[in-house]
């Protein structure tokens, strides 16, 4: 199957690089591109891609809004949004997650990289850069906002202990390995938390942990 992308960057040459790129791929086209934040939303109601490749900072309307507008639309309930940031330290990227983003790159990924990213994010996974993702969470998180979705409360014991570790960046195989669980019981109980807690993909759960207070910055 060809995973259709949409690439919204305020840039010209960055956005003919991304879409180069994207092209070499015998699994992805690029369906539609946006220089700012409300182009962004308008192309993806318009060719409804299957993920859109969304810079933060962009005139008129910037990604974390087009993000935002995009998520909490029903129409685009299947669309995927993967963030690129010029800089790791970014502090709107945590903002962005809550908006509904799946995940985020610095934009000095490596090609090959940005592709897999692009193939995760597109099958309904998240995907954090594993380095800015500890550093961000543990600075921008010790001071919560509301969390869009439900609370833990409404999980079992069991359910909390594999929230716990996706939060740390566990994967269903390392969950159920430190768990005793088969590797389907696990996706099976991280799908079932998702459904409870009204979260898009796994993203969400790492937000609405740390804001639950489930996990803590610096918790190993």
């Amino acid at each position: 199957m060809t995973i259709r992308v949409l690439l919204a960057d305020d840039q010209t040459l960055v956005r003919a690089a991304f879409a180069m790129l994207v092209e070499s791929a015998r699994d992805m086209e690029v369906v539609g591109e946006a220089g700012s934040g409300r182009e962004a939303v308008g192309a993806a109601r318009e060719v409804r891609p299957d993920l859109v490749v969304m810079d933060i900072r962009m005139p008129d309307l910037d990604g974390i809004e087009a993000t935002r507008l995009i998520a909490a639309d029903e129409a685009l309930a299947g669309v995927r949004v993967l963030v690129l940031t010029t800089y790791d330290t970014d502090e709107n990227i945590v903002e962005a997650l809550r908006a509904g983003a799946s995940g985020f790159l610095v934009k000095d990924t490596r090609p090959a990289e940005l592709l897999d990213a692009i193939r995760t994010v597109a099958a309904g996974e998240a995907l954090l850069s594993p380095g800015p993702t500890a550093r961000l969470i543990e600075r921008f998180l010790r001071s919560p906002s509301p969390a869009a979705t439900g609370g833990p409360e409404v999980l079992s014991d069991r359910e909390r202990e594999v929230l716990t570790l996706v939060a740390r960046g566990l994967n269903n195989t390392e969950v159920a390995e430190a768990l005793g669980l088969s590797p389907l019981t696990a996706k099976t109980h991280v799908s079932r938390i998702m459904g409870k807690l009204g979260a898009r993909d796994r993203a969400q759960l790492v937000i609405v942990a740390y804001e639950s207070g489930m996990v803590t910055p610096g918790t190993p």
